[in-house]
């Protein structure tokens, strides 16, 4: 049982239409007496209905059957995938943690996700939660959405061939898909195997930042972004179907896919984006510059100029400044920093941080590159570009401290000796 992809639609936040059935969609309204083929019309409405024109997300859902058709819902256990991120004293140490290991037993996507930390919660509306996931079954007769937030899913280590009601997404390493809140989806592995990240946003949806002087092209062009046409499935039989709300999951049988939308329109849609496509935007004269100018998404906060969260990428670029530190400089931030590995090495850590792993820098805690990184860089000679090739490193970066599960500092992956990569560091100082 699989829906293939029916192809995509180019464009961020755009006004969408299509259908898979010639004739799905209504003309000139939205909820005709009677709609097309016998077909239920519904709206999913992502922001509030009174949200300014160009900050408002919703569709309009041409289906078999209305969502409300399921059976009673029940309290549904995984353990791992959870918003309790501790009400004790928070560590101000670096943390780092080795790749998650990938399953023994059979897990799906669902199965496989592992809470690191996060701030905030659905009750409050703002926040995020991180994850990890680590899967080796497609979700079999099984149903997912989440009612807490939207999710920002970052494989690194396998394809996700991921079918939502809206259409099919099939996602690949150093490309990213969102799942927006409330949207039904399905996970399937054509590698059979799968590891990667979920950012988890609880606050305003995300969105492509302003460019202020940058201009008007740059960073992440909205033209690169892809959400699906309408494809659908008429399966009856024993499923269940999860939800994810107010922090916890929950269980209710349903006799049919929920995956069976015809047609629909409208801005509030699954998407995917290829990070490869990103335009880099960097110094040419001296100083490396801050992170945000590699920015690819953020949710905006109620305080204007800090997000909820950003959602920032460190791809292949050529660095050319003179008489400069090129790896990014020693600090402490005012916001918190979870940061992955997709692909390759990072450019300011010679060793433990690879594909798949991650660490945790939180406010105000000291970081940088380690020891070896620095000794190498304050050596180079920088009267020639250093191309940084063959890498993909993120950072999901928010204004709140990121509390660390229980589970994550338990973790048997976790680094416990991360801090001493800077132990190296010499004193050089000669008054």
């Amino acid at each position: 049982m699989a829906i293939h992809s029916n192809g995509y639609q180019s464009g961020f936040g755009n006004e969408f239409a299509t259908e898979a059935i010639p004739g799905t969609l209504p003309v000139g309204r939205n909820s005709p007496q009677r709609v097309a083929h016998g077909l239920y019309a519904e709206q999913l409405t992502g922001t509030a209905f009174t949200a300014p024109r160009h900050a408002n997300r919703r569709s309009w859902l041409y289906r078999i059957r209305p969502a409300v058709l399921h059976g009673r819902f029940e309290p549904f256990s995984q353990p791992a995938f959870h918003n309790d991120f501790g009400q004790g004293p928070v560590t101000p140490e670096q943390l780092r943690w080795s790749p998650l290991p990938l399953p023994q037993a059979p897990a799906d996507f669902i199965d496989g996700l592992f809470t690191m930390g996060g701030n905030g919660g659905p009750a409050a509306g703002t926040g995020v939660a991180i994850h990890l996931y680590a899967a080796n079954r497609d979700m079999q007769d099984r149903f997912f959405y989440d009612a807490d937030g939207e999710l920002l899913i970052v494989p690194q280590l396998g394809r996700l061939h991921i079918e939502t009601e809206l259409g099919v997404l099939d996602v690949e390493p150093q490309e990213i898909a969102v799942i927006p809140r409330g949207v039904r989806f399905r996970v399937a592995l054509p590698d059979g195997s799968a590891r990667g990240y979920v950012c988890e946003n609880f606050g305003a949806l995300l969105r492509l930042p302003d460019l202020g002087p940058i201009g008007s092209n740059g960073l992440a062009n909205p033209r690169d972004f892809l959400a699906p046409n309408a494809a659908f499935e008429d399966v009856e039989g024993n499923f269940e179907l999860i939800a994810k709300f107010q922090g916890h999951l929950w269980r209710a049988p349903i006799d049919h896919s929920p995956l069976d939308v015809v047609g629909w329109h409208g801005n509030y849609t699954p998407y995917k984006y290829d990070l490869r496509r990103f335009n880099t935007i960097g110094s040419i004269s001296f100083d490396h510059p801050d992170p945000s100018i590699f920015l690819v998404l953020h949710s905006p906060s109620d305080t204007p100029g800090t997000s909820n969260m950003d959602f920032v990428i460190f791809p292949p670029r050529i660095l050319a400044m003179r008489d400069t530190f090129r790896p990014p400089w020693f600090h402490r931030n005012v916001a918190s920093e979870f940061m992955g590995l997709v692909h390759g090495v990072y450019d300011a850590k010679a060793d433990g941080f690879v594909p798949g792993g991650c660490s945790l820098h939180n406010c105000m805690t000291g970081h940088g590159p380690d020891a070896a990184t620095f000794e190498k860089a304050s050596a180079a000679d920088t009267s020639k570009p250093d191309y940084i090739e063959d890498t993909m490193a993120f950072m999901f970066e928010t204004r709140a401290v990121i509390r660390p599960t229980a589970q994550a500092l338990a973790a048997a992956h976790r680094q416990h000796d991360y801090p001493t990569c800077w132990a190296g560091l010499r004193k050089h100082f000669q008054p």
